[in-house]
């Protein structure tokens, strides 16, 4: 039996799995943390900081007594979580997970060392050995301390830039990890002193791996296509995710046809074998206006994003100023089951303020009193978190009121 679902059903279902559908105020613990990545799958990082970083503003999200030091507990101290790749972004990862991204590495070692090879020729593989047994001597080292050794008489052969690839190298393929952040900056150290023996020492084979990748994508995604469950994590090929779900139609993976809110056509999906309990007792989510990370994984696959909810979001980072259609940088509002906005602000630290720049509502959203309030709410519980002491508007920063 193929199920029918509509794409409201589909927006409850997605936030209750993404945590936007918790109480946003039950307080969070270390142990809250762990578990809310867990069920995202993965938290992206990113360097950019405009207000906050990506992966405490994701969090912050879906919980407003979430504070930074929670999450570098859990990943520095304790080592329930550990930095590596995704599909196509950096992330924090639930450690349990790490026996998987050991297959990875593996099958990703002569891809990346051709294209290091490429880049310094075969002075790359005598850089790497000299890393290593730096880092094997000396303990946990940052890229910037390579160039410090470049004027030490023991360490003139040192280059920084290839020095700092080779970490990244070592890095990628297993042999060091992130054992902490300094600012923003990766300290590398080697596996064995990261990961805890118990997880390093578990050998899952390929068919293990190509399981478990898909279980756990589909688990998190509620619905999907063979595509979009391979891309989740990254671990396992498109064609590996269409063999897998043919092999378990029916079984781990239902039948589901989903309609669109943007007036596209309905997709043939799979879905989860729970999924009609986990329609019927998904919460409604909060009514609460909610400002979002461009990076949170709501929002990570567009194609979905716009199907679901009707909105069309990408990210100007890279586009150049005078082709923006929003801005530099700008954040998604969620109200409800809702996508009703776009925010452009940004911390200025210095001033201690929280600048609001300029607020676009969606097509048949109006900024009404009301919601006027929950922006303000929401603002001000930001502010709280990033310390700053005052929320300040541009004047007349209401670019569009659908």
């Amino acid at each position: 039996m193929t199920l029918k679902i509509s794409a409201e059903q589909a927006r409850r279902l997605v936030l209750s799995l993404q945590g936007l559908a918790d109480p946003p105020r039950r307080r969070l613990t270390t142990d809250g943390v762990v578990d809310l990545i867990e069920r995202l799958g993965f938290l992206q990082v990113d360097s950019i900081s405009t207000v906050e970083r990506a992966h405490h503003m994701i969090l912050f999200a879906r919980n407003q007594t979430y504070r930074p030091d929670l999450l570098r507990r859990a990943l520095e101290v304790e080592a329930r979580l550990f930095e590596h790749w995704t599909y196509d972004v950096a992330a924090i990862l639930p450690t349990r997970f790490y026996p998987y991204w050991k297959l990875r590495f593996e099958r990703e070692r002569h891809a990346v060392e051709r294209r290091f090879r490429r880049w310094h020729g075969d002075a790359h593989q005598d850089e790497l050995g000299r890393v290593l047994d730096l880092v094997r001597a000396q303990g946990p080292i940052m890229a910037r301390e390579l160039a410090q050794a470049r004027a030490r008489p023991a360490g003139g052969w040192w280059d920084w830039h290839l020095g700092k690839t080779a970490l990244e190298f070592l890095w990628r393929t297993g042999r060091l990890a992130i054992a902490r952040r300094h600012g923003f900056q990766k300290v590398y150290d080697l596996a064995e002193r990261v990961i805890p023996e118990a997880v390093r020492q578990h050998e899952p084979d390929h068919d293990a791996l190509v399981d478990w990748a898909c279980r756990a994508a589909l688990e998190r995604l509620g619905l999907a296509s063979a595509s979009e469950i391979a891309r989740l994590f990254g671990l396992v090929t498109i064609e590996e995710a269409k063999v897998w779900c043919e092999r378990n139609r029916g079984r781990a993976a239902v039948p589901a046809v989903v309609t669109a809110a943007n007036g596209a056509p309905p997709r043939k999906l799979l879905a989860r074998p729970d999924l009609e309990q986990l329609l019927a007792s998904s919460p409604e989510p909060p009514a609460r206006l909610r400002v979002l990370s461009p990076f949170d994984p709501l929002l990570r696959d567009r194609a979905r994003l716009e199907r679901l909810f009707a909105f069309d979001y990408r990210i100007e980072v890279f586009v150049p100023a005078g082709r923006r259609t929003y801005g530099y940088y700008v954040f998604p509002l969620l109200e409800g089951d809702r996508l009703v906005g776009r925010l452009d602000m940004r911390a200025e630290r210095a001033a201690g303020v929280l600048q609001v720049n300029a607020l676009w509502m969606e097509p048949r959203r109006r900024l009404t009193p009301a919601r006027a309030r929950r922006l303000d709410a929401e603002l001000e519980r930001i502010r709280r978190f990033v310390g700053l002491d005052v929320v300040r508007f541009a004047d007349r920063y209401l670019k569009r009121d659908g």
